[in-house]
């Protein structure tokens, strides 16, 4: 039968070479599909161990925007705790941090401008901006560290039933908002209260008050009560 006109047969050797041609292109389209596959989600804020106590230090900061209403509506709601067996020294700190310096010492020198250390790790003099009560102080002797969530709130919503070492951890972490330097005023009126019953005289400090705060129970698990959980939700709502 005769050859349709312009078309001419192919000798094997080109055969194989179009073959492996076409091998190549199919490989490389199936690798380009698969590189476009989404990675698993990383673990989300309040992954912290198994329920009701924290995980090993390390990991995220603060809760901002939108994610910050959600992380609140995944925490438990539970009425307050006894505060029986209660005492400051189960959160022991402040716990050394090298360099003759101690967690106090390094929340001063992070937080502060200018800040004069001594060799022994000695706050001596610096600049701080108090954000509870939008004050500048320049006597770290009129500083205190506040504990986000106070370490007798932590233990009504949760840990109490946490290890020595874990209380240890949270009372130090350095690594979530949980300390920040402030005015002795404002941290002594504060005391041991939760948002339901104490907010910071500095109203513009609403909102990343209440994301804190949020960033640190979903992480660690607490628990919060409806009051507490109806006034972190207004506190959001000055979020801009």
């Amino acid at each position: 039968m005769p050859q349709s006109r312009g078309v001419r047969p192919l000798t094997n050797g080109k055969a194989v070479i179009i073959a492996l041609a076409l091998s190549s292109v199919l490989i490389s389209a199936g690798s380009c599909e698969v590189s476009s596959t989404p990675e698993a989600a990383g673990p989300t804020t309040g992954s912290a161990g198994s329920a009701g106590a924290p995980a090993s230090t390390g990991g995220g900061g603060g809760t901002g925007g939108g994610n910050a209403a959600a992380a609140l509506n995944s925490l438990t709601v539970a009425a307050a705790g006894s505060m029986a067996g209660y005492s400051r020294e189960k959160f022991t700190h402040w716990i050394g941090q090298g360099e003759g310096c101690d967690t106090r010492d390094v929340v001063l020198k992070r937080e502060g401008k200018n800040v004069k250390v001594a060799a022994d790790c000695k706050i001596t003099a610096g600049n701080w901006h108090s954000a509870y009560d939008d004050k500048d102080l320049t006597d770290p002797q009129d500083l205190d560290i506040d504990h986000m969530v106070p370490l007798a709130a932590g233990w009504r919503s949760g840990a109490n039933k946490w290890t020595d070492e874990q209380r240890k951890q949270f009372a130090n972490d350095l690594t979530r908002p949980q300390l920040i330097a402030v005015s002795l005023q404002t941290n002594r009126s504060k005391g041991d209260q939760d948002p339901s019953t104490w907010k910071p005289p500095s109203k513009g400090y609403w909102c990343t008050y209440a994301q804190s705060w949020i960033t640190v129970k979903a992480y660690y698990k607490l628990t919060v009560t409806e009051a507490e959980k109806s006034a972190l939700t207004d506190m959001l709502a000055t979020c801009k």
